[in-house]
């Protein structure tokens, strides 16, 4: 295996070994700018497009940084909404998965009793969307006096979505002594102003010029009216036949109709916006991540958690009312130096609007005429079949962990009296097994779930089926079906 060039970074062995086993082998530019400085505790100002793996390049620094034995958070992450939350939670936890990093995420509609459990469990770093967040802090239920460092991320979105000023009063609460890092694709003044008040000496890194980002987006637009915006829609996608597309609507009514008028052309589509049910949108994130579906009808909030590397084509059905939400738009294409196209639907109440979209990307987007009957007619049969084949699915990012690390299920928790010590107690007595082969522990009321590290998961299997925790048998099994089994449930359930 080659060398991880992460290495040359001073990281914990377990956190290189992580990025290795996600194939992060070698830093992008804003990870090789970032890194250091987080590192060394400076306060940074980050402005780079999404796809850039900005992640990483503060939950590399942020689990190298934090100490295991503290049990209050000691950093915090501000995000815009909860699918990114969900999505930034996961990729932290993956790369802190063999220091054991504890990973939380707070946000609305989501059970705020469970949050509060889980905050008095050992919590390394809190992921949180700003309401959500100064909902614990006035009740009392988190403690933020052990936070080190915070990272804003997505700034302009905040400012979009009207969550500035709960950033600020969040800000307010932390103490004084602490490394801040704002993240943000564009730089409002809403944004700037509050890095001026809240960040000390600010190191300023701007990534990649914006031209090689535009220069590998190949943005167009097609000047369409109303009426026949969606049979336009029709044809494009007939004749770019993308593997994958995201189309964006500006509300949830649209984006149901839109729905609805393109799988009563047969087209496979799902939808994706802020008025469905929690679990809905996570399971919808999550099955278009793996390819279970080509193609997503959403608004601009849900789709915020989306982090597909191979999107190739993005739609603007509705124009974004904000050059800001334009950028952030045609950046879910392109991502990770692939290059993608965007296309948008212009109609002419439009003009002011995508005038000012035009400015802001140097007059880059290319005007394109509907696509002819004959062209359509051309790649009609290709469009077809492609629409019969099942896609090819794609690994989830935590994937390759599951040679090395099997998640167990014991049938007891904090009711019956059980402590993490007492698992590691009961571990650490099998032969062979030592602390370092023990990963996360989750403790829940009824249930306690051990990640076994190293390839030691069979053997601590079958062991504890023979032997007693804190006193008593307890019943010990694999916490979940097989990635096969339950790819194939979710395969027959949509055919």
């Amino acid at each position: 295996m080659s060398q991880n060039n992460f290495m040359h970074y001073p990281l914990d062995e377990s956190i290189i070994k992580a990025l290795t086993v996600l194939n992060y082998m070698s830093p992008t530019q804003v990870q090789k700018e970032v890194i250091p400085l987080l590192l060394n505790k400076r306060d940074v100002i980050v402005k780079s497009q999404t796809g850039s793996g900005k992640t990483a390049a503060f939950g590399i620094p942020l689990c190298e940084i934090v100490e295991w034995e503290e049990r209050a958070p000691q950093a915090l992450i501000l995000t815009p909404t909860r699918e990114l939350a969900t999505q930034i939670k996961e990729e932290i936890f993956n790369i802190g998965r063999y220091k054991r990093i504890k990973v939380e995420a707070l946000f609305g509609k989501s059970s705020y009793q469970s949050q509060v459990k889980n905050l008095k469990q050992r919590t390394h770093i809190v992921v949180a969307t700003p309401g959500r967040l100064l909902d614990h802090i006035e009740r009392g239920s988190i403690n933020l006096n052990q936070v080190k460092t915070v990272i804003i991320d997505e700034a302009d979105e905040m400012f979009t979505m009207g969550f500035i000023e709960q950033v600020e009063d969040v800000l307010k609460e932390l103490p004084k002594k602490r490394t801040t890092a704002l993240f943000s694709a564009t730089m409002p003044k809403a944004v700037q102003n509050l890095s001026e008040h809240f960040l000390k000496k600010p190191q300023f890194v701007e990534i990649e010029s914006t031209d090689t980002t535009k220069k590998r987006i190949h943005q167009q637009f097609i000047r369409v009216e109303d009426d026949n915006k969606l049979s336009t829609l029709k044809d494009i996608f007939v004749v770019e036949n993308p593997d994958s597309s995201i189309i964006f609507c500006n509300t949830k009514l649209m984006v149901d109709r839109l729905t609805e008028k393109m799988q009563a052309a047969g087209i496979k589509i799902e939808m994706l916006h802020g008025g469905m049910e929690q679990d809905d949108r996570s399971r919808i994130i999550q099955e278009f991540k793996r390819g279970y579906f080509r193609h997503l009808v959403a608004t601009d909030v849900a789709a915020r958690g989306i982090d597909v590397a191979d999107i190739g084509l993005v739609v603007n059905y509705d124009l974004p009312e904000k050059t800001e939400t334009y950028v952030h738009r045609i950046g879910r294409t392109a991502r990770f130096e692939k290059s993608g196209k965007a296309l948008s639907l212009v109609n002419p109440k439009d003009k002011n609007t995508f005038d000012l979209i035009l400015k802001e990307q140097d007059r880059l987007i290319e005007e394109v005429t509907r696509p002819s009957r004959a062209m359509v007619d051309k790649y009609r049969i290709e469009f077809d079949t492609k629409q019969g084949q099942k896609p090819t699915l794609r690994k989830e990012k935590g994937h390759d962990f599951k040679d090395e690390i099997m998640k167990i299920h014991i049938n007891a928790g904090k009711k019956t009296k059980m402590r993490p010590g007492d698992v590691v107690g009961a571990l650490c007595n099998i032969e062979g097994m030592t602390g370092d082969d023990i990963g996360v522990i989750d403790l829940r009321d009824i249930s306690t779930f051990v990640e076994i590290l190293n390839g030691k998961g069979e053997m601590v299997l079958k062991t504890l089926q023979n032997m007693p925790i804190k006193g008593r048998m307890r019943r010990v099994s694999r916490s979940n079906e097989s990635d096969y089994e339950r790819d194939l449930k979710r395969m027959t359930r949509r055919k």
